[in-house]
């Protein structure tokens, strides 16, 4: 089964050059959205080989960016947060590609225009089981491992807002619990139960 996860970052930022010693503070929250990319991905002594992540970065004036990680088609990707993040940074001063057009920036990982509107309808074409992660929803311990390919959204340290609540209004909601826990959590909770079945 692949496994797709799909993180909005509210403040992140669309273009630049991020500041690596701080991406909690002047980088808009990136520090959530990489512990996001290292959880996905990385096990104790390698990487998955059946999980794709989409970064929604929101926080700048002008259009939204998308940056899509690929496991089975990465290298050289470290588990650490800067290593990460310094990718994220180099995909950030290139151009912003048209929405829908996805630009290879190097083996794994892709970029493109677009927010969680295009992501949702690209999942729909693509017949992946789709669900949103929202400590309101029904409560689940397990999910159907027989699908061919199981997607979940969520928001960062941030509720999701009226706008991507009515985007996401026909995607089964689904609660890891009535506390509201940190995204790379709830994504360490997800495979946990993919795992077991």
């Amino acid at each position: 089964m692949q496994r797709r996860f799909a993180i909005i970052g509210h403040r992140a930022p669309t273009k630049g050059k991020l500041n690596l010693n701080d991406l909690a503070g002047s980088c808009g929250r990136m520090d959530v959205l990489v512990r996001a990319v290292n959880t996905a991905l990385f096990i104790s002594h390698g990487m998955r080989e059946d999980t794709h992540i989409t970064l929604h970065l929101m926080g700048s004036d002008g259009p939204p960016r998308r940056i899509w990680f690929a496991s089975e088609n990465l290298r050289g990707l470290h588990v650490d947060e800067r290593a990460i993040a310094g990718r994220i940074s180099k995909i950030l001063q290139e151009p912003i590609p048209p929405i829908g057009h996805w630009i290879e920036a190097e083996g794994g990982i892709r970029h493109s225009g677009g927010d969680i509107r295009e992501t949702l309808a690209e999942w729909i074409h693509e017949n992946v089981s789709i669900h949103c992660l929202d400590a309101e929803g029904e409560s689940i311990t397990e999910l159907d491992s027989s699908e061919q390919s199981i997607g979940f959204f969520l928001s960062d340290d941030l509720a999701f807002n009226d706008e991507e609540i009515s985007i996401l209004k026909d995607v089964r909601k689904i609660s890891l619990g009535p506390t509201w826990i940190q995204g790379h959590a709830c994504i360490a909770i997800c495979h946990h139960i993919l795992d077991s079945h």
